[in-house]
């Protein structure tokens, strides 16, 4: 399974798939979906309406990742499951919290 980040000049672009009202805000992993790509499976406490989902999976990344707010947008996928999420920083710092991030979760 290939890893659903792929690295930029000045980030990471991380593929993930959100569920809502998952009962916790955490990173459940990596998923391969049916078209073959890899997500990291993401669950948050809120439900998806007015942007509130999207808002706590870019919170949750920005601190698991370690960076500013800021520095987490939702590149695609707004009103969808799937999303692409654009992580500014250094991209081999995020890439190894990330590594991290969905290896502690894999082993559960």
């Amino acid at each position: 399974m290939t890893d659903p980040w792929r690295y930029a000049a000045h980030g990471v672009m991380v593929a993930v798939r959100v569920t809502p009202r998952g009962g916790r805000d955490a990173v459940d992993g990596i998923e391969e979906l049916a078209n073959g790509k890899s997500v990291v499976k993401v669950r948050v406490r809120v439900a998806a309406e007015g942007g509130e989902a999207n808002r706590a999976v870019t919170e949750l990344f920005a601190e698991l990742l370690r960076v500013p707010k800021s520095k987490v947008r939702v590149a695609s996928g707004v009103t969808s499951r799937v999303k692409q999420l654009t992580i500014e920083g250094d991209p081999k710092q995020l890439g190894e919290a990330l590594k991290a991030a969905t290896a502690a979760t894999d082993k559960d």
